[in-house]
């Protein structure tokens, strides 16, 4: 995906470009989702309380792993780099887990 034309979980205030296709579903805990990027999908997914991925059926093989591995590793509304981070809801999951703190 090029220009302005962004998968579907890309958040609009999220500034990054697609990089490669829509490979993953992102699903939320209600069960709402939609197809995405792996690097969108990853930021969604980071930013979801209970929120799952699943590839797409052409998807390659480890979409969904890798996905699932970056968004531990990204504080929720990641487009967000002023934001602070004092939190736990505010922080990543693997920085949550460093500090010992339970979710």
């Amino acid at each position: 995906m090029t220009g302005t034309d962004r998968c579907p979980v890309a958040h609009p205030d999220d500034p990054t470009p697609c990089e490669g296709p829509a490979v993953v579903t992102v699903l939320d805990a209600h069960n709402a989702g939609a197809d995405g990027c792996e690097h969108h999908a990853a930021r969604l997914l980071a930013s979801l309380e209970g929120g799952r991925v699943y590839p797409l059926p052409d998807a390659p093989a480890g979409a969904a792993i890798r996905v699932f591995t970056a968004a531990d590793t990204l504080p929720p509304f990641a487009w967000y780099e002023d934001a602070p981070r004092t939190q736990p809801s505010q922080r990543s999951r693997a920085e949550n887990r460093r500090k010992g703190v339970g979710e």
